[in-house]
């Protein structure tokens, strides 16, 4: 049975989805809902696009809503309205928010008996697996989670608000030395500082003050203020031609002991080279819309994240199928 899914949102997340369903045999793209005027937006697809003020004219013939909103202002006020009408997926990442946002979602999608899947991407999402994965194996030791090189959308964005600021490109890039004592198993005591830098490449209006912007940047509590920061001022032309790209990506390392002595070391390591952030973050989305279908079918509802959910609900392949390919 085809899945049919609709995208809420169209920005870098909502193309990335688009394209995604595409690349999977058992999904559907029903349709594009936006806050801008319908007739505006050009789709990578000519799917036909919709205005979500009349999104719940559509609410029997979609499977599953992709809510690629942000997480700052949009996804803590859409997700759970859209979860009392929708099974529903989003990539919410504030971290030290998750609890509070599962809680509002949850009550919404318990009331309505449907599946809202949170914090689905890989960070949060993959490498939230992976360290759960290797701390329950190795839980005599530590855990490290290195992000980069790779553009941040969010530190980004946080330049971009600075007044004078036309446009900016920032890289988070981990600290070689502190990922080779990780690796090397001397489970070491790092601060912020310590496993990564900032580099920032900035876009300034004409006559702006560019020692101010400067020392905006690099004193911008919970951005900047933590790390070693870059600043470069480069023409506009410059960032569109050598920054366009947003590739991410970034390493979870466990090291970790075991015997009675803790006498053998052991070092598992998780990583990702992407070249599109939102791309890949849009393919995780599409496996855990096809994993709030299936496990909506079976009856169940409420929150969940990627820990609440087993991988075979994420495979397009059949029970028999896993068993006999990848196990």
């Amino acid at each position: 049975m085809t899945i049919k899914i609709a995208i809420a949102g169209y920005g870098n997340l909502g193309r990335g989805v688009e394209a995604a369903i595409g690349q999977n045999r058992d999904t559907e793209l029903y349709g594009i809902f936006t806050r801008r005027d319908p007739a505006s937006v050009k789709t990578l697809t000519g799917v036909q696009v919709f205005d979500i003020k009349n999104i719940l004219d559509h609410k029997d013939n979609i499977d599953v809503l992709i809510i690629c909103g942000g997480s700052a202002t949009d996804l803590p006020t859409q997700t759970p309205e859209y979860a009392k009408y929708f099974n529903v997926v989003d990539s919410f990442d504030t971290h030290a928010k998750i609890p509070e946002h599962f809680a509002n979602v949850d009550a919404c999608a318990k009331a309505s008996g449907k599946i809202a899947v949170i914090s689905a991407g890989w960070d949060p999402g993959m490498f939230s697996l992976n360290r759960l994965y290797s701390e329950a194996i190795l839980p005599d030791g530590e855990s490290y989670t290195f992000w980069g090189k790779g553009v941040s959308q969010g530190h980004s964005d946080a330049i971009r608000r600075i007044e004078g600021v036309i446009d900016a490109r920032q890289y988070t890039i981990p600290c070689d030395d502190a990922l080779e004592a990780v690796r090397s198993g001397k489970n070491p005591s790092l601060t912020t500082r310590e496993k990564h830098t900032r580099e920032c490449f900035v876009v300034a209006a004409d006559g702006a003050d560019k020692a101010r912007i400067e020392r905006e940047i690099v004193t911008m509590p919970n951005y900047f203020a933590d790390y070693d920061t870059t600043v470069h001022f480069i023409t506009l032309d410059e960032l569109k031609r050598d920054h366009a790209g947003i590739p991410h990506g970034g390493f979870v390392i466990r090291s970790g002991n075991t015997g009675i002595n803790g006498e053998n070391n052991h070092v598992i390591e998780y990583s990702l080279k992407l070249d599109s952030n939102p791309e890949f973050t849009s393919s995780v989305l599409v496996a855990y819309a096809r994993a709030a279908y299936r496990m909506n079918n079976d009856g169940l509802c409420g929150c969940k994240t990627v820990f609440d959910i087993a991988p075979a609900y994420l495979s397009s392949k059949s029970g028999d199928e896993l068993r006999e390919k990848l196990l």
